[in-house]
């Protein structure tokens, strides 16, 4: 039987904290968290590995980021206690679960209904209390709550839509990794006197979100 308590650690100190996340907060939240909880029952001795690991089948697939992007994303976006955060593509709820321990209340958004119900449900049983997830596409964000003070998006896109940076407030952030799909850099942008701007901050390679990859372009 799988240790998940010792995988857990190991993913903390040999994953994450070595790859030059050292905010004190994130290291807690990913050391709370069961991440074995939400992926399936078939790959929960994998939930720990340091790869992108499949939740869900489908057009795409959906996978859980890997534990080193996951937590320098997470630490880029500065969190603090009282943020109210939009999480962009939950899938089942783990990276919302990490961001409740980090903000003040997340809003997780899965564009899958089922997964969305998983999530909700996942939620629910660990006692999270101060997120919800709802359904709803991607790129459109979810306006009724906004405005945020962060935005998480939780996987690859080809470019920011401009539904996700009308939703960020004044001073907010928004973090991603933007690609198109052979590589991929991290990237904060901030909103500042109404500009929207952002920097690269390190590599990153993860699967795109549905209905956010890269819009083909045709040479003719």
């Amino acid at each position: 039987m799988t240790d998940f308590a010792a995988a857990r650690l190991n993913m903390v100190e040999s994953q994450v904290r070595v790859n030059a996340v050292t905010d004190e907060r994130v290291i807690e939240a990913l050391s709370a968290v069961p991440r074995e909880r939400f992926v399936p029952a078939a790959r929960q001795g994998i939930a720990y590995m340091d790869e992108d690991v499949k939740i869900a089948d489908g057009n795409p697939p959906r996978f859980l980021m890997e534990p080193r992007v996951f937590g320098k994303l997470a630490q880029l976006a500065e969190i603090g206690p009282d943020d109210l955060v939009l999480d962009v593509g939950c899938g089942t709820g783990y990276s919302t679960a990490v961001l409740s321990h980090l903000a003040g209340t997340v809003v997780g958004l899965e564009c899958d209904e089922a997964l969305a119900a998983q999530a909700g449900a996942a939620l629910s049983d660990l006692g999270v209390d101060n997120a919800v997830v709802v359904a709803g596409p991607l790129g459109e964000g979810c306006a009724r709550q906004a405005p945020y003070d962060v935005i998480f998006v939780n996987g690859m896109i080809g470019s920011v839509p401009e539904s996700l940076q009308a939703q960020i407030r004044e001073g907010g952030r928004l973090v991603c990794v933007l690609g198109d799909g052979v590589s991929g850099r991290a990237r904060l942008y901030v909103r500042s006197g109404g500009s929207f701007s952002g920097r690269d901050a390190f590599d990153a390679n993860i699967r795109f979100l549905p209905g956010l990859e890269p819009v083909e372009s045709f040479v003719f």
